[in-house]
This record gives structure tokens, sequence and C-alpha cells, in this order.
């Protein structure tokens, strides 16, 4: 009988034993996740810098109607501060702006070149969502991803003050009839006679 007490005893001291240093060796996982956590925060803190060139007067004036390209601005303007988990709604929101590009684009610039540039950014800022929304954060290539919307954003810009350009040029007389006549879609369908048939 006082063997059994002797075994249950020792038993029980080694489970209070065990869950002890489970308990601490959790506290030393979560420090080091909460140092990781700082780390890629700090990181991505730094990295989510925005730097939009100002467009053209002329080009300004041509899309201010555009209420997505506005917001769009708007919202990449605004850093979010306190936690990743601002910085993953940011982004959600980013990538929702991002595809609203693609409404009410302005006549004049709803070219297939401009939808082709607007289709990178969603592209570029789809995958920044992703890769900050991941359980292992990826800030490296949130980072990367920053910078290479930064540059899709020049683009797209760069695209728009060339429109606007290209349409400032004065037309020569007669050229609107020529563009006109070489456009093959207007032509004539040719029909096909079959010279059995006459």
């Amino acid at each position: 009988m006082m063997k059994i007490k002797i075994v249950f005893l020792s038993l029980i001291s080694f489970l209070v034993f065990s869950c002890q240093d489970d308990s601490a060796q959790r506290k030393i996982e979560q420090e080091k996740q909460a140092k990781k956590n700082e780390a890629i925060f700090d990181n991505i803190n730094r990295g989510w810098i925005f730097e939009l060139t100002p467009l053209e007067p002329a080009t300004q004036s041509r899309i201010n109607n555009w209420n997505e390209w506005r917001n769009f601005i708007s919202e990449i303007n605004q850093k979010p501060k306190s936690t990743i988990g601002a910085f993953q709604k940011k982004a959600k929101t980013l990538a929702d702006k991002a595809v609203a590009l693609n409404n009410n684009i302005p006549t004049e610039f709803n070219l297939p070149q401009t939808k082709a540039r607007i289709g990178v950014i969603v592209t570029k800022i789809k995958s920044m969502n992703l890769f900050i929304n991941l359980n292992q954060i990826q800030d490296k290539k949130v980072v990367k991803l920053i910078g290479e919307i930064n540059m899709e954003i020049d683009y797209l810009q760069l695209q728009l003050e060339e429109i606007v350009v290209r349409s400032q040029i004065p037309r020569e007389e007669g050229e609107p009839d020529i563009i006109q006549m070489k456009d093959s879609s207007r032509a004539v369908p040719s029909t096909n006679i079959d010279p059995d048939l006459e």
C-alpha cells in the first residue's frame, strides 16, 4: 500500500513539473513570436512608402471626375499606423480600390493600354495583400511589392499623360477622313460569289 502511495505521489509530482516546463516553454515561444512579429511590423512600417508623382495639370483636369482614381489615390496616401492588422486591413482595402479602377474610366483614357496598366497594378496589390495576410507574413516580399506598385502607378500616370499629349497634337486637314478610310472594321464585307453559280 505504501509503495502505491509513493508511485502515485511520484506520478503527480512528475505531472506538475512537466506542466510547469510546458508553460515555461510556451512562454519562451510566445516571447520569440512577439519579437518576430515586432520585427515584421517594423520592416513593413519602414517600407510602406508610396511616392506618387503629381500629374500634369492638363491630365489632372481630365481625370478629376474619375472618382475611382481619386478614391484609390486617397487610400494609398493614408499609411496605417498601429498594428500589423492595420496594414493587413489597408492591403485588402487597396486591393478593392485597385479593382474598382476599371470602372468609369474617362472615355479618352478607356483604351487597352490603360486597362493593361491598371491590370498590372491590380495584380501587384493583390499579391501584396496575399503575402501580408499569410500565417507566416512575408515582409520582405511585401516591401518589394510596394516598390513595384509605386513603379506601376508611375507607368500608368505616364500613359495617361501621353494620351493627353497626343490628343493635343493638331491634325492636318483631311486626316480624320484618311484614318476613317483605313479602319478595316468599317469596310464593306466582300461577298464571295461562286463562279460556278453564274
